[in-house]
């Protein structure tokens, strides 16, 4: 193969899920020595993280940082504004954005050609389909390994991430991975986890005007937008999954802060199809993500909408639904 022409780099900081795992996985085949830092969204756009984010980092699966040196992702709403981006390659930065279903997709398409990844054939189709709101219901609802591994990761589970990690640099393909000892152990765990999170949504789940409504909120349980939309089928069009503390923190992993979380209901094809994206950032100028799944913070907002410069209460959260339902309301399809 030929020799790869990539930056100089001595961290890679990756999103805490399955594409962000993935992601970092691939771009650590090439760059053996690169520390590994698993971040989530809120870390970026809070400033959390700004130094450890220099010219030697390549962010992956994550908001772009203009200090970084080497910037990959796919989200629509990540994407740097041409001045930006004009910018930051004028400074040497290097830019690969593309609309691929995931990011560990953009990292595959560039490392490839460099490195034999053949390992990770079935295991990239799986990461492309969760990461897009690709993957079937039937394959969902089935709990197969790959799906329950896709829940057993983040900021929280570090060290965990960090063994699937150097299991994938090493050339596990998906048989091998779901094998190993750790990893089953932690699968076989995440099965029994599902089922208080399948009453945690039964329970807590409404749908109003076609969007469902699903307050974990203050619960140890997470419930992805698949969960949600799998449990109201076809009377609701996406979802808004609130999650987190109302004493949380974004550098906390044991107790995040409020936030919610919109899901298109992608299991259903007659759903009408809009920008969720619009809820996630009405409010939360640094919220984001992808037109059928995105996420932001809740605010400290008064009955009419306008920003209140507070700590988040727990009346918040129904304020800031109330503005989100009168948008969904209004938002145009895009079909």
């Amino acid at each position: 193969m030929a020799k790869a022409a990539f930056p100089e780099v001595h961290r890679i900081v990756a999103d805490a899920d399955l594409d962000g795992l993935c992601a970092a996985a691939v771009l650590q085949r090439v760059l053996p020595e690169a520390e590994v830092v698993f971040a989530h969204p809120a870390l970026v756009r809070s400033g959390h993280l700004d130094e450890v984010i220099d010219r030697g980092t390549v962010i992956v699966d994550l908001p772009f940082h203009p200090d970084c040196g080497w910037y990959v992702d796919h989200h629509l709403t990540n994407r740097p504004s041409e001045a930006a981006a004009a910018a930051f390659e004028a400074a040497g930065g290097r830019l690969d954005w593309a609309a691929e279903p995931s990011a560990a997709r953009v990292a595959h398409n560039l490392v490839a050609p460099f490195n034999d990844l053949g390992h990770l054939e079935d295991l990239m189709p799986f990461v492309d389909a969760i990461d897009s709101g690709g993957i079937d219901r039937e394959v969902f609802l089935a709990d197969g390994p790959l799906v329950r591994l896709a829940r057993c990761l983040g900021t929280a589970q570090a060290d965990f991430m960090h063994h699937v990690l150097k299991l994938l640099v090493s050339g596990a393909d998906a048989e091998a991975l779901i094998e190993d000892a750790r990893v089953a152990e932690r699968l076989s765990a995440a099965a029994e986890d599902r089922n208080a999170a399948i009453v945690a949504v039964q329970a807590r789940t409404t749908v109003v005007n076609r969007l469902a409504i699903c307050r974990m909120d203050g619960l140890p349980q997470r419930a992805s937008g698949y969960l949600v939309t799998a449990h109201v089928g076809e009377d609701a069009d996406a979802c808004c999954v609130i999650h987190g503390h109302v004493d949380g923190a974004v550098e906390r992993d044991d107790r995040p802060p409020l936030s919610a979380s919109f899901y298109a209901n992608s299991f259903f094809e007659g759903r009408r199809r809009v920008d969720l994206s619009r809820l996630a950032t009405a409010l939360d100028e640094t919220g984001g993500g992808h037109a059928n799944a995105c996420g932001c913070r809740v605010q400290a907002i008064n009955d009419a909408g306008e920003a209140e410069q507070r700590p988040v209460e727990a009346e918040d959260v129904e304020r800031n639904l109330a503005h989100w339902l009168a948008l969904w309301a209004s938002l145009p399809s895009l079909e």
